[in-house]
């Protein structure tokens, strides 16, 4: 069944290179980014991972934690991240669950039959602190994923949560945003000051 956004992150308890673990409690009242990857000693793989790593003081200074998961063994994830750290330059720094036998893969429906039957696609699921999920990305084996990218979204993602704002096409941190059409123009002025106007259903601000 697919995961939808707004569902409950499934629980899960699993072996991970970090020693045994249930999800929702290792991630407590953090964000998280779980993401899959086919196969271990695979070349895009072993970039997304090292580029992962490279980014922990970003992801702690937005309380988020990372995950990584594929249908190989913890055995053979502990053998892969010195071939990480040699050609990224940089150490694994998160968990890698093992799911030899599928669990996680099947609640988060990670193995796309008609991409491969066995291994998992490229997903990515960032889940707040509530453990609702807030985005689902699917890429091919054959594509390596932004996680530029993800980290702009989690920015988005965090600044919208509890405001009553959405983020325009491109944005990026420090840009303006938009006021929600549910809030009024004398409400807009009270929250966020003047703003700009181009359409009545059009509003800036800055944050």
């Amino acid at each position: 069944m697919a995961i939808r956004l707004g569902d409950e992150a499934p629980n899960f308890t699993a072996n991970t290179t970090e020693g045994d673990l249930t999800f929702h409690d290792w991630k407590a009242d953090s964000w998280a980014v779980l993401f899959s990857h086919p196969k271990d000693y695979t070349p895009v793989c072993t970039t997304e991972l090292g580029y992962t790593a490279k980014l922990k003081e970003e992801f702690d200074a937005r309380n988020v934690k990372a995950i990584a998961v594929s249908v190989d063994t913890v055995e053979d994830h502990h053998g892969w991240v010195g071939d990480i750290e040699q050609t990224q330059g940089t150490a694994v720094n998160f968990p890698i669950i093992g799911d030899p036998d599928r669990t996680v893969a099947g609640l988060y429906d990670m193995i796309h039959p008609n991409a491969d039957s066995t291994l998992t696609v490229r997903s990515v699921f960032v889940i707040g602190p509530d453990n609702k999920v807030k985005l689902t990305l699917t890429y091919p084996a054959s594509t390596g994923r932004n996680f530029d990218e993800i980290l702009r979204v989690i920015d988005s993602l965090q600044l919208t949560a509890e405001r009553q704002l959405a983020t325009p096409v491109n944005w990026n941190p420090g840009d303006k945003v938009i006021v929600s059409p549910a809030v009024s123009d004398d409400e807009a002025r009270e929250r966020f000051g003047d703003f700009e106007a181009p359409k009545p259903y059009l509003r800036y601000v800055h944050p």
